[in-house]
């Protein structure tokens, strides 16, 4: 018994005096269609084949087991929906094994986006990430005549009312404005993918962004748990979105998780545990918003089954593009980064 007891002790000690890895950049992704490599991609799947996360961390505390390769690279799968995202995301940032204390974190997944600022298969960097479920909401057929919404902020008492006034309560999140500019200068000319279905798709918009060709833009996030879709929902969301902001945020991109992942990592800053202003959100069109003109949102929302959008690869292509790019620059050189965040045109 003895033997016994001073075995798990020294066992104890062993562990508490192992050092925790340093941790250059997190790749945070949503989810995963199947296996982590060899199948039909998620959003995981480029990251774990492409980046070599070989190494595996049993991770019960979370959605999915960790993946880290030898330079650094440490990748989390956090399940769909913000509960999801925040748990995983603290669980990550309470895990005595991994010092992230410097590390980078990249969030890279696919999202919905508004044919009035970008084509499918674009790649939006956010500075504001805001959330839509937050807020009172009455149902649409009880809407006032005068209203053009039925959500509410919280502790209003009609839409959009001023002044505006943060609670405190996560309804928006503000990135490092020069760490995303600098990301964003950084890939602003990486070449995407295009198909010739995602260019029958755009032509039917009027919208002069629509009707592009993939590319990299600088575009805020909603991130709402409801998996909304139609033209009026997005003009809601880009009201909510420059409501909630002061009118500083351009609604771009439709997430569900990403308010979610910035709490946690909020709460954790304080605690020490990593820099929030290390931060970077990177999301990718998989389809529009909205319907294509000449159709119901009813019948659009119908044809848009996760892996159906008409942008579904080219969008997950897109994210680890444009999404490795930084991370092989803050790998490469990480004896500049490690201590001080990137700053454009500082060599």
């Amino acid at each position: 018994m003895r033997a016994l007891f001073l075995a798990v002790l020294l066992t104890g000690v062993a562990a508490a005096q192992t050092k925790p890895i340093p941790v250059k950049v997190v790749i945070v992704t949503m989810f995963e269609r199947g296996a982590d490599t060899g199948d039909e991609p998620g959003e995981y799947q480029f990251w774990v084949e492409r980046d070599h996360l070989d190494r595996i961390f049993p991770f019960p505390q979370g959605y999915h087991d960790l993946r880290m390769n030898k330079n650094g690279v440490l990748g989390l799968l956090t399940g769909v929906g913000t509960a999801r995202a925040a748990a995983s995301v603290m669980a990550l940032g309470l895990d005595p094994r991994f010092d992230l204390r410097h590390a980078y974190w990249i969030v890279a997944g696919i999202a919905g986006v508004d044919p009035l600022d970008a084509s499918l298969g674009s790649a939006a960097w956010a500075e504001w990430i805001v959330d839509g479920d937050l807020a009172h909401e009455i149902d649409a057929r009880e809407i006032p005549a005068d209203w053009k919404t039925g959500m509410v902020p919280l502790r209003k008492s009609v839409p959009y009312e001023q002044p505006h006034t943060d609670g405190g309560w996560g309804e928006a999140y503000h990135l490092d404005a020069a760490l995303v500019d600098w990301a964003f200068q950084l890939t602003r000319n990486v070449e995407l993918q295009d198909n010739e279905e995602m260019r029958k798709e755009r032509m039917q918009f009027s919208f002069p962004n629509a009707r592009r060709p993939p590319f990299v833009l600088k575009g805020d996030q909603l991130a709402a748990s409801t998996f909304w879709h139609g033209k009026l929902l997005s003009d809601w969301a880009n009201d909510w979105v420059r409501y909630h902001t002061d009118g500083k945020g351009n609604y771009v991109t439709t997430a569900m998780e990403d308010t979610g992942t910035l709490q946690s990592l909020t709460f954790l800053a304080k605690a020490g545990r990593v820099d929030v202003k290390r931060v970077l959100v990177l999301r990718t069109a998989s389809d529009f918003d909205q319907q294509r003109p000449g159709m119901t949102a009813a019948e659009s929302l119908a044809g848009n089954k996760l892996g159906k959008y008409t942008g579904y690869l080219p969008a997950l292509e897109a994210a680890y593009r444009v999404g490795h790019v930084v991370v092989d620059e803050l790998v490469k050189n990480w004896a500049r980064y490690r201590d001080a965040l990137p700053v454009v045109g500082r060599p």
